[in-house]
């Protein structure tokens, strides 16, 4: 079997706050704007925003599902970090520095830098 992971979803109450948070986060517009579905492309990777309430589903919120999201450096991990409520502090976990915060929409979301010694 070939699997590849192309795409995920974060549920958001909020469409609108939901996509200014990830726009703001990663620095770009989002690509497919919907009041429904929207989607981020990162690189060919689809991260989309699902308004779950909107479809008429259920939600729990929690942090079993974890996107990881990477960038180049520390600084930028930090700079990134810098005014969300952090959920896992900053630490050295193996070749990375490793954090997690959440969105607005109360969704957990790793960040990541490769770590290098200086």
């Amino acid at each position: 079997m070939n699997c590849t992971v192309k795409s995920l979803y974060l549920c958001v109450r909020d469409m609108e706050r939901a996509i200014r948070f990830y726009e703001a986060f990663l620095e770009q517009p989002v690509t497919e704007k919907d009041e429904l579905y929207s989607v981020f492309d990162i690189h060919g990777f689809r991260l989309g925003l699902f308004a779950y309430e909107k479809a008429g589903e259920k939600h729990i919120f929690g942090s079993n599902c974890l996107p990881s999201l990477e960038v180049d450096s520390l600084d930028i991990l930090k700079n990134k970090l810098s005014g969300l409520k952090i959920v896992f502090p900053l630490k050295q976990i193996g070749q990375n520095w490793v954090s997690e915060f959440e969105d607005s929409e109360g969704n957990h979301i790793e960040l990541t830098a490769p770590y290098r010694k200086e």
